[in-house]
C-alpha cells in the first residue's frame, strides 16, 4: 500500500493541487496530514479529493471549528483528530503521527511503531531508530526551503520515496528573507535584554 504524507501547506493551495494530482497518479490509497492548514479553504481540497485523509492539527490551524465542521460535511474524504498526534494502523503496520518532532522521536525510539511521521521543521528527512522509520516529509508551502515536498511511504517495502514538486510556488521572496532578518534581530536582541 502506498501511502502520501504531507506536512504544512500554509494555505499554499497551488502546491497543494500540485500535491494531489502527482498522489493520484502515484496510486496512494491513503494521506496522512501532519498539520498546518491554517484554514478551512485548504481542508475543502482534502475533504472534496478522492483520496482519503486523516490528520492531526499543527500550530498553525485557526480555523479548528470550520475545519473539524468541513470533515464532518457527509461525503467529506478527510477525517481530523482532535489532537496534535494520532494513533493509526494500515495492512497491520502501526504507525504514530504528529505534528512535532520531539514527540515523534520519542514514539520512534519506543519500539512500538513501524513507522512515525512528523512536520513542524518544513525539513524533509528520513532515519531509523530500530526497526522503525522516522520522516518528517517536508513542506508543501515551500516558504522556508523554497522547495515543496512531501513523501510516499509503501507499508510493504518500509520505504519512503520524497517528492519534490515541479512548478511549485513560493512566497519566499529576496524581500521576505531580508525581512526575516531584521525581525529575528530585533526578536532576539529584544530576547536576550528581557530578565
Amino acid at each position: 500500500m502506498k501511502i502520501a504524507i504531507l506536512s504544512d501547506v500554509h494555505e499554499n493551495s497551488h502546491n497543494l493541487i500540485l500535491a494531489l494530482k502527482t498522489i493520484e497518479e502515484k496510486e496512494c490509497e491513503q494521506i496522512l496530514f501532519l498539520g498546518d492548514f491554517m484554514n478551512n479553504g485548504i481542508a475543502k481540497f482534502f475533504a472534496s479529493f478522492k483520496i482519503p485523509t486523516f490528520a492531526v492539527w499543527g500550530n498553525n490551524d485557526g480555523e479548528r471549528a470550520m475545519i473539524t465542521k468541513t470533515s464532518l460535511t457527509p461525503g467529506s474524504n478527510l477525517t481530523v483528530s482532535d489532537s496534535v498526534y494520532d494513533f493509526v494502523e494500515f495492512e497491520g503496520k502501526k504507525i504514530f503521527i504528529t505534528h512535532y518532532p520531539d514527540i515523534a522521536r520519542s514514539m520512534a525510539k519506543s519500539g512500538d511503531f513501524d513507522a512515525v511521521f512528523c512536520g513542524h521543521s518544513h525539513e524533509k528527512s528520513e532515519e531509523k531508530i530500530g526497526n522503525c522509520l522516522l520522516v518528517n516529509p517536508g513542506e508543501i508551502s515551500a516558504h522556508k526551503t523554497g522547495e515543496a515536498t512531501f513523501a510516499i511511504w509503501d507499508t510493504e517495502e518500509n520505504k519512503v520515496e520524497f517528492i519534490t514538486l515541479e512548478n511549485s510556488i513560493t512566497l519566499l521572496t529576496k524581500e521576505v528573507e531580508e525581512f526575516r532578518k531584521n525581525i529575528d534581530f530585533v526578536y532576539s536582541h529584544t530576547k536576550r535584554h528581557k530578565k
